[in-house]
């Protein structure tokens, strides 16, 4: 019997997942990676400068580190990435399933990304999921940043710690959050109450906050599906913010709603 196409597809990306590696550069984002007992590293270039200085980070994972001469540095990442003479080959980190993020901490908060593909602002995100308290973020499969090594370096060292799950299907996710108890509210600028107004008297629920891509915003599937439309307070009747610097300021306004 012929296996349905989405079965296919989707043996199929999981074995591109197990196949795939990802060079991580920078100095804090390889620090973190060698500290992460749960990150298989594979391969450890750097320069003798940077091996003085992640030379703890590199006693503790036990890897043995190539060393080059920064004259023939030329490691397998973008010309143009700021690597400050080391990169690690590592596997993506597997943070499990929606439900493994999602459940067991008190009044927990999710953020959702909407087709957020800019590895800047996902590693952004990740790095305020981290200092607000955030259980985990998430992304889809497809049209959404992967972990990558701009990504990780934008995060500074928040990808090892912060979970970040990748969905096959965003409404579908919403659903199984709201099964799960969630409130699950998506970020619009026109809409009508704010984050704190929404929140009010819920100190006890868990929330999601969906945010969309700049520009676009949330597809409307996605507003369809959330439990309501909420805005961030702004001071006057015009401009725009970062989808980064929203997801902070969001995640600020939902910490202490009472």
């Amino acid at each position: 019997m012929k296996k349905p196409k989405w079965v296919v597809e989707k043996e199929q990306a999981k074995k591109a997942d197990a196949a795939a590696t990802v060079w991580l550069f920078g100095l804090h984002a390889v620090r973190d990676a060698l500290m992460n007992p749960a990150r298989q590293k594979l391969r450890l270039m750097v320069t003798l400068n940077a091996q003085t200085k992640l030379a703890d980070a590199i006693d503790h994972a036990g890897i043995t580190a190539e060393v080059v001469d920064p004259r023939s540095f030329k490691p397998p990442i973008d010309p143009g990435s700021v690597h400050q003479g080391a990169v690690l080959e590592v596997k993506p980190l597997d943070w499990g399933g929606l439900a493994d993020v999602a459940i067991g901490a008190d009044a927990p908060r999710l953020i959702l990304l909407d087709r957020v593909t800019d590895p800047h602002n996902v590693g952004a995100i990740l790095r305020s999921a981290e200092v607000l308290g955030a259980s985990a973020v998430i992304g889809t499969r497809h049209h959404a940043a992967p972990e990558t090594g701009a990504l990780a370096k934008t995060a500074s060292g928040a990808l090892e710690r912060q979970p970040y799950v990748r969905v096959r299907n965003l409404s579908d996710a919403i659903v199984e959050l709201q099964g799960m108890g969630y409130l699950v509210l998506g970020l619009d600028g026109e809409a009508e109450q704010t984050i704190e107004t929404a929140l009010a008297g819920k100190k006890d629920r868990a929330v999601a906050l969906v945010l969309g891509a700049e520009g676009p915003g949330l597809r409307q599937k996605t507003r369809e599906t959330c439990d309501g439309l909420v805005k961030i307070d702004a001071a006057g009747g015009f401009g725009s913010l970062n989808v980064s610097n929203a997801a902070a300021i969001a995640l600020y306004a939902s910490k202490d709603h009472a």
